[in-house]
């Protein structure tokens, strides 16, 4: 029998090398990788948190523009407008970490297949938020949007937008665009059938309103402290290009999309063209014409635009010739021509890729069980190797599926809280980091880092988060699951034979889910659990996830240090391109305010009245609201913390020697879309 890939031994070369390269604890801790290989030396890993600046003084803008020498010719040849009348007057200056760039080259990465679209939302999407995030990750800044201001008590906030701002097509930006989301798109029924929580407070909808041409108002029935960050944040509407898709994003293209709109279209003529496009009917066709990722005619605010779609072997995104990004010289951002993500069947050719020099930046998929190689081969593949972790309390996570109905006995466990605490306690988490995370990882519960604004307190980092076989198989017995078969697993008590649980594990993403998931099932053989562990793809297990099929489901929570504008692996919060939920009922009911999918037990529905709540409250009480979450979700454990405050999920980084403008440190969350957070549009090739 051929022994699991989890099992087999470290050889003592690996070791050495291991125990010289990570001296690496929590958060600002420094890897010594100078016993690993020649002429690399003692470096720092784990660098200096830092990032570019957004210059909102107007009197620090520049006085000219000027743009790539391909956009030049093209303007010379009379195929484009002057850069001035392209960007308009207010330009989005962006100032560089370190300095001015250079023009040209090409940005070679990877991805793993359609379903990897966050890739290039990450790399490529500026991003196209409203509002948005200094590179700290803390403080709300302007973006697509000049400014804001909020009013009428916190009812109100007032956007205005950038004077002569255009979509990549060159027609105007302005506030059209805004009310033709709001009333054609969000309102249509078809297109987005359940309202979306981010345009709600306290369950009541906001509207959208045109002031003037480039000035927009959000408006709500009660106070919306919170929808700067909901804005900023990778919520529904933080943005066209990562929402588009989904019908949600704040604002789109209206005069490209109403060619494919009943309202604007007819439809009859609408039938006709759904029927020559070859799509089941308008409403998928119109989401696919309003995918970034996909549609390559869609006109985008996106530094880099799709040239060659997401569902083919190479996914290209080239320099956006109507860009509202400048440096503080006045040159059209982004530096780089081009963006071209070649696809790699699963993780491990990524990472080999990336090993051999072939990327020039990558950091999603890199594997940090692989850490001694990338450090040995930097000087050969011509990179350094950057690791940033995470302000999330899980590198991994187990969720739950708390909706789960297929099977009413799993249910009825997936519904008990001591059950889950149980196989909580069943987890040896020191030796899955050791073996996994080469021990740079923190044995962990789902709350946020210590430093974290909402984190209830240290005694929650422990808490059902600590091996304790013994308390695990008292507490399964207790509950009623006390009768075993020969082999020592549990029976179910409807008389049905073992108890059996599924986890749906991924291959080709950040971890070795699926044979960390062979560990935990090994561990819980221990307390009697029988794990069956299926690796499936990441669409598979998204259309799964969706129709409530999941039983339990490994990932990780990176964003839930952003509890309120990135909660969906905090509790079931939202369907929108997940890959696994705690509950997809619930989550449907939480976004229909109750009127949708199915009633939440009485804990988790306090969990999410607190939620709600912290929205429409200042800060100080939205603390403390956030802090009562955490405690909820460490208690109840609707989702298992396994390792986390690490680098292993998206925190390590190889970037090519020659790239200039790299921060040493990123604040690592798809809130801040790293790397976007530390704006790619100033990266530049040096030589």
């Amino acid at each position: 029998m051929t022994e699991p890939r989890w099992r087999r031994p470290h050889t003592r070369k690996f070791r050495s090398r291991l125990i010289a390269a990570l001296v690496v604890g929590a958060l600002g801790a420094v890897v010594a990788a100078g016993a690993l290989a020649q002429g690399v030396g003692k470096s720092s890993l784990i660098g200096k948190l830092e990032g570019p600046e957004v210059v909102t003084d107007s009197a620090k803008f520049p006085k000219t523009l000027k743009e790539a020498p391909q956009l030049a010719a093209l303007v010379k040849a009379g195929k484009l407008p002057p850069v001035a009348e392209r960007v308009g007057q207010d330009p989005l200056v962006i100032k560089p970490l370190h300095e001015i760039g250079k023009y040209g080259g090409t940005w070679r990465g990877g991805f793993t297949g359609p379903a990897d679209f966050w890739n290039g939302y990450r790399c490529c999407s500026g991003p196209d938020h409203l509002l948005f995030w200094d590179y700290t990750g803390d403080k709300v800044t302007p973006n697509i949007a000049k400014g804001y201001e909020m009013q009428d008590g916190g009812r109100t906030l007032v956007l205005q937008l950038r004077r002569g701002m255009k979509w990549s097509d060159g027609k105007p930006f302005t506030a059209d665009d805004f009310v033709f989301w709001f009333e054609d798109i969000y309102r249509n029924k078809d297109l987005v059938p359940t309202p979306a929580a981010a345009m709600a407070i306290n369950g009541k909808q906001g509207e959208v309103q045109k002031v003037d041409t480039y000035t927009v108002k959000f408006k709500f029935p009660e106070p919306y402290y919170l929808l700067p960050d909901v804005l900023a944040g990778s919520t529904q509407i933080g943005g066209h290009a990562q929402q588009g898709l989904n019908g949600m994003g704040g604002y789109a293209p209206a005069h490209y999309l109403k060619q494919f709109h009943p309202k604007y279209l007819g439809q009859a003529e609408l039938d006709k063209k759904v029927k020559e496009e070859k799509f089941d009917s308008w409403v998928r066709m119109f989401l696919f014409k309003n995918d970034w990722a996909k549609n390559s005619d869609l006109p985008v605010v996106t530094p880099w635009k799709t040239v060659t779609p997401s569902n083919t072997p190479t996914w290209t995104l080239e320099r956006n010739p109507y860009s509202v990004f400048v440096d503080p010289e006045g040159n059209q951002l982004p530096y780089i021509d081009r963006v071209v993500l070649t696809l790699a069947e699963n993780l491990e050719v990524i990472n080999l890729r990336a090993i051999a020099g072939e990327y020039d930046f990558q950091q999603r998929h890199l594997d940090l069980g692989k850490l001694p190689v990338f450090i040995e081969n930097q000087a050969k593949g011509a990179y350094k190797v950057h690791l940033d972790p995470g302000d999330y309390g899980g590198d991994m996570i187990i969720k739950f599926n708390l909706s789960y109905e297929a099977d009413p006995e799993i249910a009825k466990w997936m519904n008990t809280a001591d059950f889950r605490r149980a196989l909580a306690i069943g987890i040896d988490r020191d030796q899955i980091n050791e073996t996994f995370w080469l021990g740079t990882g923190t044995p962990s519960s789902v709350v946020p880092a210590d430093s974290n604004k909402y984190n209830p307190g240290p005694q929650y980092r422990k808490m059902w988060a600590t091996l304790d076989v013994k308390k695990a198989n008292e507490m399964l017995d207790k509950i009623g699951l006390a009768k075993k078969d020969a082999e020592g697993y549990r029976q179910r008590t409807d008389g049905k034979g073992r108890l059996r649980i599924e986890i749906m594990t991924l291959g080709g993403q950040f971890l070795q889910f699926t044979q960390i998931a062979e560990m935990i099932r090994e561990q819980w053989k221990k307390i009697g659990i029988d794990l069956v562990v299926q690796e499936v793809e990441r669409s598979l297990a998204i259309q799964r996830t969706i129709a409530n099929e999941q039983q339990l489901a490994a990932w990780n929570n990176d964003g839930s240090e952003h509890l309120f504008t990135f909660p969906t692996h905090v509790f079931p919060f939202d369907l929108i391109a997940v890959v696994a939920t705690s509950g997809p009922l619930y989550a449907k009911w939480f976004q229909s305010a109750g009127t949708q999918g199915k009633e939440p037990p009485p804990r988790l529905k306090e969990l999410m009245e607190k939620f709600k709540k912290a929205y429409g409250v200042p800060e100080k009480e939205r603390i403390a609201l956030g802090k009562e979450v955490w405690k909820i979700a460490a208690e109840e454990v609707f989702i298992i913390g396994v390792i986390g405050i690490g680098p292993a999920s998206m925190g390590v980084r190889v970037v090519k020697t020659n790239m200039g403008n790299i921060p040493s440190r990123q604040y690592n969350s798809p809130d801040g879309k790293t790397p976007t957070i530390s704006r790619p549009v100033t990266f530049f090739y040096k030589k």
